[in-house]
């Protein structure tokens, strides 16, 4: 992965970053290269190792997140009943760290939400996801943080028929 000092990179849990300074340090006794992310005011080291890709990943391109973004206008997909099997499907799902995995963590939770309470830790995940979606929404759209939230409260709020406005219209 060809990731440098100033990149702004989205990390697998903590969402958009900027890395900040590449080190090299020894841990155990074993030297290896580190990323410093800087993600809002906490700093963070992810090793350059074989699971670099799986921890960091360079922002998702505009049209592919033009793309990705359909996948909030249809139902998400229908998520386990037994909570341990939900969390496992979902955890599963995030740990490849791609966007199109947020985007469907997302939208699953929001459908099942219809006809359920999020339990605790489904709350936490939801508000973890959509704080890096978000993230990297304004970046890839080149909004504020504030007009990427608005679009995916939009886009997750099922749509429903203003009947009043329509019957005041018609009479």
């Amino acid at each position: 992965m060809n990731i440098h000092e100033g990149d702004s990179v989205m990390h697998w849990t903590h969402g958009l970053g900027k890395v900040v300074q590449l080190e090299e340090r020894t841990l155990s006794g074993e030297a290896l290269q580190y990323y410093a992310i800087q993600i809002g005011d906490m700093t963070i080291w992810v090793p350059a190792d074989d699971m670099l890709e799986t921890r960091l990943r360079l922002p998702t391109h505009t049209a592919e997140f033009k793309r990705l973004m359909g996948i909030l206008s249809h139902p998400g997909e229908p998520l386990p009943v037994d909570r341990r099997e939900r969390k496992t499907l979902l955890m599963e799902w995030l740990k490849d760290g791609r966007s199109e995995s947020l985007f469907r963590v997302i939208r699953s939770l929001a459908t099942y939400r219809e006809d359920h309470n999020l339990n605790m830790d489904e709350q936490a995940l939801m508000k973890r996801s959509q704080h890096a979606l978000v993230g990297e929404w304004s970046l890839a759209m080149s909004v504020t943080v504030l007009q990427a939230e608005f679009e995916l409260y939009r886009l997750l709020t099922p749509v429903v028929q203003d009947t009043v406005y329509a019957a005041g219209t018609s009479a």
